[in-house]
Formats: structure tokens, sequence, C-alpha cells
């Protein structure tokens, strides 16, 4: 393991499923989950299949195919146990959503993200996340039910 490259990858997976997320890449994003458990306000989604159908029926697409959706994700702190071939990192999100003619660019929530990753042959994985949304906006456009 190299520190750096092992932090800078790691920040590398949490900013791919930000932007798989706003592109409407639902299958993409469960990619990253492959053998990983994504831990929200419902229960535990697991694996690929889990993660991707779980994003299908709790975020609305619109036209473009997308969530209309913009996922900041900041305060990445990274940390890794080479011995366990793991890492760990805490960030906060917040989620932008803009729709033409009803809403102009807003923040609709804000919160944390917990993350556990494992090194396998080389490559690292999403092997959990948590998270925890400490402040919410109008969702009504942006989460099912």
């Amino acid at each position: 393991m190299n520190d750096m490259a092992d932090i800078v990858a790691v920040t590398g997976l949490i900013v791919r499923y930000a932007e798989l997320v706003d592109d409407g890449d639902f299958a993409g994003a469960g990619e990253l989950f492959a053998d990983g458990e994504f831990v929200g306000s419902g229960p535990p989604a697991v694996g690929r299949e889990g993660v991707e159908r779980m994003l299908r029926e709790s975020v609305i697409l619109y036209e473009d195919g997308t969530p209309r959706t913009h996922h900041a994700t900041t305060n990445i702190a990274v940390e890794t146990d080479a011995a366990a071939a793991t890492a760990t990192a805490r960030s906060y999100v917040t989620v932008f959503q803009a729709l033409p003619g009803l809403l102009p660019l807003q923040p609709i929530a804000a919160g944390r993200y917990l993350d556990r990753f494992e090194l396998h042959d080389g490559t690292w994985r999403f092997a959990a996340r948590r998270v925890t949304i400490h402040l919410v906006g109008d969702v009504s456009r942006h989460l099912r039910g």
C-alpha cells in the first residue's frame, strides 16, 4: 500500500459515486458497491443489484435521464490501515437540485457519509456506506414517497 495513492484512490470512489448518481447512472453507482452495503434511511441495500434497485425505487429521474441534482461532497477525511488493507472515510454531502420552470437551484439535503473500503487485488472497493442526513429541505421532487 502507498498511503497517498490509496487516499487518492478512495477519494476518487467517493467522488465517482456522486457523479454517477447525478448522471442518473444507477447501474454504475451499484457497481461501486458490488460487494458492499449501503445504509441510509431505509433497509440496507446490499451488493450491485441491491444498491441499483434502491436508487431506482427512491430517486426521481427527469426527461434528461438525471435527477437534476448535484451532490457536493466535501470535508473528505480518509484513514488507511495498511495491515488490514482497509480504509475509512468521513465526509459531508450537500445535495442541490434545480428544475427548469419549477425550482431555482437550492440545497435539498445535507448530511454525512461514513464509508469503509477494502483493497481487493490492488483495487479499492466500497465495503459499506452509512448515510446520515441532518438537514432536509424540499425533497418532494427528488425522492419518491
